[in-house]
């Protein structure tokens, strides 16, 4: 029989306790391997080598510590992270059936069987209908033969719960669940990575949420397994949004939940991570999930503005809790930025209107021929025309309000000086605070931003009063230019304005010095403030107002 066990993950000096005996002069002996190694910065002391050695392999294999995964129960539970209000409330007993669907690329074994026993464990039988795993064509060895085994193991005690699904090439995570959406059968579909363990209580607030209201889709409360120690954090509570590049953030609790003086009140959100649940012929209403998102990104900011603009809704639960296990990296894909920038290109394409221009700053590309091929997007149009759906600016002004637009920058991108096209504008990497000359890379730090005002931003922009926006100044003294947060310049009298047009002199409108490079005594450039010569500098996408007065409105 399964019991519930608490167990805390072995960290430290403690973990010498749970090897095999072996004193502790025996454990001072062993050197270590993997100095540089994050996996043993807070967890491993006393390992042998050999021992060492495999914690390692599998901790390049996976990116979260599967050696100790291994040793800890698959049915432990942890500390209830919880607000006691929320232990306070009660739910109907009758409340809709649920099918949790879990999607796998390349997950250990145990990772996963934890998941799926925290799930039976922590979910009332008679509302958990099915368990639906959703395999994106692992190359995991262990998963194509041991997840069969363990799935028809588990259903001879919990008999037809357990259902697997196996895509025969790699579709990516959207497509993962659209599959696992599609084969449910329950009233509402909660949808998980398979690197999860969840709370106890976490299922009924979110099922009776959507009873009383279908139109919602919800999402529980994060927290973190650490990829080191496998111990849970649980977060304090925030709302889900995204910046321009639509990399999804944690946001701070709104005041308009403050003010309902209840903290197990639902929180208003402006979109969500990937877990969430939602009533299962509401989600099919509103057009499922974009099967036109490729592999990783984008996908869950796409659904939130859907549902926002479509006449839904997006509540972060207080009393439902999930951890999620983030890896430390994601072995399986290190270009995921690609797919990221793609997906993002499509749905700003599709839902962001005139504010789309956004996106293309921040992914640093021009608005047109870009070349990235986003897919045919004219099906999610017509979706979006079916439904009715209101604007993005509607968005901005009544969901999001926090998310600015930049409605006066005229370019963007790296700059450089034609009197040699391989060097950009960057930061110096030691101080920060000098604009220096460097091969051009496309880094954030090469970013510039000119402004209809005349302030040169260097660095990725960001609107936010907690930034530190860099502008470059001409102090007004001595031939080195400076950078200086941008926050501060006009306090400190420095000259930060400029006039420059593409193909033309970069010059302080104060001053009256140009920007211009020369070789210094290595031969490599620098950048100086100088009487003019005639230099001219040219930026990589040269724009003028982005957003159009209709979209101001």
């Amino acid at each position: 029989m399964i019991t519930r066990e608490t167990i805390k993950p072995q960290v430290g000096k403690n973990y010498i306790q749970s090897l095999e005996p072996k004193t502790k002069a025996q454990f001072k002996s062993f050197s270590e391997l993997y100095p540089d190694s994050e996996l043993f910065h807070n967890w491993g002391e006393g390992l042998s080598e050999s021992q060492q050695t495999k914690a390692q392999s599998l901790f390049m294999k996976f990116g979260y510590n599967v050696y100790l995964s291994d040793q800890l129960p698959l049915n432990r539970s942890f500390k209830d992270g919880r607000n006691p209000r929320c232990l306070e409330k009660t739910y109907p007993h009758q409340l809709p059936t649920v099918s949790v669907i879990l999607t796998i690329m390349n997950e250990a074994m145990s990772i996963i069987q934890r998941a799926i026993n925290s799930i039976i464990l922590q979910t009332p039988s008679h509302l958990l209908k099915e368990l639906i795993l959703v395999d994106d064509f692992s190359s995991n060895d262990e998963l194509k033969k041991k997840l069969s085994e363990q799935i028809q193991l588990y259903n001879l005690k919990y008999p037809r719960l357990l259902k697997l699904i196996r895509h025969t090439k790699r579709q990516g995570l959207t497509q993962a669940r659209i599959s696992g959406w599609k084969a449910a059968k329950a009233d509402v579909v909660i949808i998980l990575d398979a690197h999860v363990e969840v709370n106890v209580g976490w299922a009924e607030p979110i099922l009776a949420r959507i009873q009383e209201d279908r139109t919602v889709i919800v999402s529980p409360s994060l927290g973190k397994i650490h990829f080191d120690t496998l111990e849970v954090e649980h977060y304090p509570l925030a709302s889900i949004g995204f910046d321009w590049a639509l990399w999804c953030l944690y946001e701070p609790v709104p005041k308009s939940w403050f003010l309902l003086m209840d903290v197990t009140a639902p929180m208003k959100s402006p979109s969500i991570m990937g877990i969430f649940a939602a009533d299962r012929l509401f989600l099919k209403e509103i057009g499922s999930l974009d099967n036109g998102m490729e592999v990783y990104g984008g996908e869950n900011v796409e659904l939130g503005l859907r549902v926002w603009q479509c006449g839904g809704k997006i509540e972060v639960l207080p009393c439902s809790r999930i951890v999620h296990l983030e890896r430390a990296f994601k072995p399986y894909a290190w270009n995921l930025g690609q797919y990221m920038k793609r997906n993002a290109l499509r749905v700003a394409e599709v839902w962001m209107d005139n504010y789309k221009f956004m996106v293309y700053y921040y992914w640093n590309l021009p608005v047109k021929n870009h070349g990235i091929d986003y897919g045919d997007v004219s099906s999610r149009k017509e979706l979006r025309k079916k439904l009715n759906c209101r604007s993005f600016d509607w968005y901005l002004k009544n969901v999001y309000p926090s998310l600015k637009p930049i409605q006066n920058v005229v370019g963007y991108g790296r700059m450089k000086n034609a009197l040699d096209s391989k060097f950009c504008i960057d930061q110096d990497p030691v101080s920060g605070k000098i604009p220096v000359m460097d091969f051009c890379q496309g880094y954030e730090s090469q970013i510039v931003s000119y402004f209809l005002t005349g302030e040169l931003y260097l660095g990725l922009f960001i609107d936010d009063v907690f930034s530190k926006n860099l502008c470059l100044v001409d102090p007004g003294q001595g031939p080195e230019p400076k950078l200086a947060a941008c926050s501060d310049v006009k306090y400190k009298e420095m000259h930060t304005h400029w006039d420059f047009k593409q193909g033309a002199t970069i010059i302080n409108r104060d001053t009256k010095r140009c920007l211009e490079m020369q070789e210094d005594a290595t031969r490599f450039y620098i950048l100086i403030l100088q009487e003019c010569t005639g230099q001219v500098w040219n930026i990589d996408h040269f724009v003028r107002d982005w957003v159009s007065t209709e979209a101001s409105k």
